[in-house]
């Protein structure tokens, strides 16, 4: 059983010492080695990192590496384990697989407002409705499934999975045939720095979207964060784009 988890980072950083862990340089393409596999190999998208964030390192890994699973997780969080005290080993991975073809993230619940709501009060909106409209043209069966993300408030997010290589293979060509129309009906929007990577974001609300539309089963694993994360600046931040109006300029 041949795990493949490759872990996204855009700089030299600690990573799980285990053997199902690949650290990757995502947005590689013309920057110095950081010691890490680079994004920018055979056939990729490195050059579209500023957008497509953790994803050029999805890509590369889809379209480069041979594996039984291929997952993919960040340098500051990772699939977890004994309720997130450590990161996911080998070992557990592989029980885990035993049963199941699909690892997520536990879901991240959204108390206060829907998940449609939530990303267009912190981010630009037009990106996500011409999803919408993307799904309902080329992915009608989809479609449905995406006008749910009106009503839930729960989601897989982060870009965050470890699944059967066949069933990546095939949720990868779905998801960035979507993104790659997207780049194409957006050529003339303008955005900051931040806003630019909504390629990132629109996808981590797809995953459910692939996922439950499929009705593809799954196992959860809690998450680990290697560092703590700051709850309050993610509260009032949220609170200031909810009530007004102020857009997201960075990450929490």
């Amino acid at each position: 059983m041949d795990i493949k988890v490759v872990v996204a980072a855009h700089k030299s950083y600690t990573m799980p010492d285990d053997e199902i862990y690949l650290p990757i340089h995502v947005g590689a393409e013309d920057k110095e080695s950081i010691g890490f596999t680079r994004d920018d190999s055979g056939d990729n998208i490195s050059k579209k990192n500023p957008y497509f964030c953790e994803l050029t390192g999805l890509y590369w890994a889809w379209k480069n590496l041979k594996c039984d699973y291929l997952g993919l997780a960040h340098y500051r969080r990772h699939f977890g384990e004994k309720k997130g005290r450590q990161i996911l080993t080998c070992n557990t991975a592989k029980e885990l697989f035993r049963t199941t073809d699909i690892i997520l993230p536990k879901k991240r619940k959204y108390y206060i407002e829907n998940l449609y709501d939530h990303y267009i009060h912190t981010l630009c909106r037009e990106p996500l409705d011409i999803t919408g409209e993307i799904i309902k043209e080329k992915y009608p069966q989809y479609f449905a499934e995406f006008e749910n993300l009106k009503k839930r408030t729960s989601a897989h997010m982060f870009n965050m999975y470890i699944m059967k290589k066949e069933i990546s293979d095939a949720y990868c060509e779905w998801l960035f045939d979507i993104l790659f129309e997207l780049e194409n009906r957006l050529t003339d929007f303008v955005c900051d720095d931040f806003q630019a990577r909504f390629y990132g974001r629109v996808s981590e609300l797809l995953l459910d979207v692939y996922i439950n539309t499929n009705r593809l089963a799954y196992k959860e694993c809690p998450l680990y964060f290697v560092e703590k994360e700051n709850l309050f600046k993610k509260g009032v931040g949220f609170l200031k784009a909810k009530f007004f109006g102020k857009k997201y300029n960075k990450s929490f």
